[in-house]
């Protein structure tokens, strides 16, 4: 196997079937401002004219932490996601959405413990899967041998499962004609495949993209998604809440910066 490939708790996953989970908990409620035709930047008030909300998604991707063989989160995994609950406390955070695999749940929770009654719910379509299937023209030598064995029912399932994943979070928050829209905050804790999908997403790259965007245990990737504009990948495996002993785990050993 190419030492570029994610480590081995990812690397076995399989496409799985699952339903979409309830909608998202109740969130704080902000003030916003509203930008009419001329961008004056006024806020809304009552009886006036409905206006286009520019208002932001901004999501928080993280990798579960380190696990074990059976999946479950180790101590070095609690350490690193307490890390990254400390970093994301002062974020005004309205949800926390986790994998149903064991050690993403455990990641969520930990992390959680450090944010102001932020909402702690399993979303389905965060599960550990690989989300494209590349055609042979579209596979890097060095992956050719990793897909041997997925059959096209297998392929179907997991690209249905990324559209889904898509679907749910990689968009801007709603609005409405009475004002009410306003950014939103989310911490999605997963697996190094989604985060590689929904960065792959965000830059409008082709799906095969998705290869070798690796992700450590509990490095944080955000994305931001505007009402009318293409996403911002804001940064991407950042690292600076790990102390040296923390960072770089769930990688192939190598010279890491």
């Amino acid at each position: 196997m190419d030492p570029t490939h994610p480590a081995s708790d990812d690397r076995a996953a399989r496409p799985r079937t699952a339903s979409s989970t309830s909608a998202a908990p109740n969130s704080r409620t902000h003030t916003h401002v509203t930008h009419g035709s001329k961008g004056d930047g006024k806020r809304a008030h009552a009886g006036t004219a409905p206006q286009l909300l520019m208002t932001t998604r901004h999501l928080y991707l993280a990798r579960h932490g380190a696990a074990d063989a059976f999946g479950n989160l180790t101590d070095i995994g609690r350490r690193q996601a307490g890390l990254l609950g400390e970093r994301l406390a002062g974020l005004p955070v309205d949800a926390v959405w986790h994998s149903p695999l064991p050690r993403a749940a455990a990641s969520a929770h930990e992390l959680a413990r450090h944010l102001q009654n932020a909402p702690v719910a399993e979303a389905a379509e965060l599960i550990d899967h690989v989300p494209y299937v590349p055609q042979a023209a579209e596979t890097p030598p060095s992956w050719a041998g990793f897909f041997d064995g997925y059959d096209d029912a297998e392929a179907a399932s997991g690209q249905k499962l990324a559209e889904a994943l898509v679907a749910r979070f990689a968009k801007s928050p709603d609005t409405t004609a009475t004002g009410t829209g306003r950014d939103t905050h989310e911490v999605l804790v997963t697996h190094a495949y989604q985060i590689a999908w929904l960065v792959r997403h965000a830059l409008d790259a082709p799906p095969s993209r998705w290869l070798g965007l690796n992700s450590a245990n509990a490095a944080l990737t955000v994305i931001d998604y505007r009402t009318g504009l293409p996403p911002t990948l804001v940064m991407f495996n950042d690292m600076s809440h790990l102390p040296a002993d923390l960072r770089w785990t769930g990688f192939p050993d190598g010279m890491r910066p």
